[in-house]
């Protein structure tokens, strides 16, 4: 170059990181919207939980409600009484099966004999997050909902974050493994998803995880005829025996009649879906007995005429797939988490009473149950008012008649919507093969 001039060097291209981010920037608005970016988004909002949580452990006050009477129900255990009967803490005998005492008896060794609270909170915070991280998973690989609904999954609700790390309820342990059997089932791998639903049942934790059997009964019955659901059963039945051994051994009367009581009476007080009854009606057991038999109706009316695909016969479903008459096709993943959603929020609808607590039990579910509906008419913003309705309805306390009216509506606009979902579509031949290998493994 004349005059010994140095010539400058051109500007180096764009790194493909900073492309990628400034291509995100411009299209905002549609890694909101498009399910695409589930994965995107969630991971965003994953570690900005940890931060909230964080925080919530730090700057809120504890609330002491049944931890204590967790720890001196498991105290009893280690003590030497096995006797069901005889163990209790300040809320009252221990109703929980053997599982239950086997995870809090850890925690309580953890927890310096349950006395480390603020340790516990932080334990709880990892539940909350393995939770988070089994959810997102199951939304990413149904790609149904837009992203932006997950900021109301996880950072919007405060009684969620308060029923994890500002009360340590069982509940979240219960549903933390719960999502784990789901995320098995929707890997093919059916009996090790079986084991740990099972152990959901007998660890729990909480008997709630029932409310999904019906649903997982009639996903194994497609996918496996009755022959082979029954060992997948029977394995269900060893782990539950095999926990509760020790109790059995001791009193088993005891034991079956504490840890499964399925008849136990709840307080008017602290209901949420009946405060508009009177208390009379609210403890009647032939209301109990109208509730059980609106709920098994209604699972019967799915289960025959919306589980099951257009041309499915019943009683073809007991048989094998290979002797059925028409081939059997595989469920879709979007199908199979709608199944057991479903079952899991149909005994939502008709439980005979909802604590705080319970609220755990479907909240994360919900987006994927609303936007899996059937009505066109439900556009996002009225989807997004149907979970504001429902956050407000368990942040009402104490409960009211119109919080408890205003869950109702919500509830039934849903379950009306999933009737009016349309039918389910057969799995790409692809992935049938994939699943069926998965399951020959285990």
């Amino acid at each position: 170059m004349a005059g010994g001039g140095v010539k400058k060097k051109s500007p180096a291209p764009p790194s493909r990181l900073w492309g990628t981010l400034h291509t995100l920037w411009q299209d905002k608005y549609i890694i909101l919207f498009k399910a695409e970016y589930t994965l995107l988004v969630a991971s965003v909002l994953w570690f900005l939980e940890i931060g909230i949580n964080t925080w919530v452990i730090e700057k809120v006050a504890y609330t002491e409600i049944d931890w204590k009477a967790y720890m001196d129900e498991v105290e009893g255990v280690i003590n030497g009484t096995y006797d069901y009967t005889q163990l209790k803490g300040d809320t009252g005998p221990l109703v929980y099966p053997a599982g239950f005492v086997y995870i809090f008896t850890a925690l309580y060794y953890i927890t310096g004999h349950g006395v480390n609270i603020r340790l516990g909170q932080y334990i709880f915070a990892v539940f909350y997050l393995i939770t988070l991280l089994l959810v997102f998973r199951i939304y990413h690989r149904t790609k149904k909902v837009p992203p932006y609904v997950f900021f109301f999954v996880c950072c919007a609700s405060y009684r969620i974050h308060s029923i994890f790390v500002l009360r340590l309820f069982n509940d979240p342990v219960a549903m933390m493994l719960l999502f784990l059997a789901v995320n098995l089932f929707l890997d093919g791998r059916w009996t090790l998803g079986c084991g740990f639903y099972r152990q959901v049942l007998a660890v729990s934790v909480k008997m709630n995880v029932l409310l999904f059997a019906p649903g997982l009964l009639f996903l194994l019955l497609s996918e496996f005829g009755l022959i082979k659901t029954i060992p997948k059963l029977a394995l269900c039945a060893a782990i539950q025996l095999l926990l509760g051994l020790p109790f059995l051994m001791d009193n088993p009367i005891g034991y079956m009649s504490r840890a499964f009581d399925l008849g136990r009476q709840f307080l008017f007080k602290w209901t949420v879906n009946w405060r508009f009854l009177p208390e009379w009606l609210f403890l009647n057991r032939y209301f109990h007995l109208l509730l059980l038999a609106a709920h098994l109706l209604t699972l019967l009316l799915f289960a025959f005429r919306r589980w099951k695909r257009p041309g499915e016969s019943v009683v073809e479903l007991l048989k094998e797939p290979g002797k059925r008459k028409t081939p059997a096709q595989k469920r879709t993943v979007d199908h199979m988490v709608l199944i057991l959603f479903t079952s899991n929020f149909i005994g939502m609808c008709f439980s005979r009473s909802l604590h705080y607590q319970f609220y755990v039990w479907y909240f994360h579910t919900l987006p994927y149950l609303l936007w899996s509906g059937g009505v066109k008419k439900l556009a996002h913003l009225l989807r997004v008012l149907i979970l504001g309705l429902i956050e407000l309805s368990w942040n009402t306390y104490p409960s009211t008649n119109y919080s408890s009216a205003a869950l109702h509506v919500c509830h039934l606009i849903m379950l009306l919507s999933l009737w009016l979902a349309p039918a389910p579509a057969p799995a790409p031949a692809e992935v049938q093969g994939d699943v069926s290998a998965k399951d020959k493994c285990q």
